[in-house]
């Protein structure tokens, strides 16, 4: 069995998936909804929007897209969770994710991490970011 996160955006997915390949590096594939085969023709204004965004980097894989609908109202009920190997790690990427987003949970030492935190990224999906503790590396 395998989860994968989908996010969904109002317009920005690109963008947003461009940044996280900064942040994380990995292969990113980004097909817009010109790109798709279809017999119906795509609307001008919907053209640039992206129909599949897939980041993918040591196995995981991180996808999303633009809502075509025009009704998307945000990211509701959901937060990605992003596992490091240690608390440096977790202060770059935490950093980079709430840069111009917002500080939910500041990255803090927990029972169960040495670096914890929560943010809100520029894009509005949420993130934990959480160290792997000494003893599970």
């Amino acid at each position: 069995m395998d989860f994968r996160a989908y996010l969904f955006f109002g317009g920005d997915c690109r963008d947003a998936f461009t940044r996280y390949q900064e942040i994380f590096g990995g292969e990113l594939v980004a097909l817009s909804m010109a790109d798709a085969p279809s017999d119906t023709p795509v609307p001008p204004e919907q053209a640039d929007l992206v129909i599949h965004a897939a980041l993918t980097l040591d196995g995981a894989v991180l996808m999303g897209s633009d809502d075509p609908t025009g009704g998307f109202s945000g990211v509701q009920g959901i937060t990605v969770t992003c596992t490091v190997a240690d608390p440096g790690e977790a202060q770059r990427v935490f950093g980079a994710l709430a840069d111009g987003g917002a500080v939910t949970q500041p990255l803090i030492e927990t029972f169960f991490s040495p670096s914890f935190g929560m943010c809100t990224d520029r894009f509005g999906i949420p993130w934990m970011i959480v160290a792997d503790a000494p003893e599970t590396q």
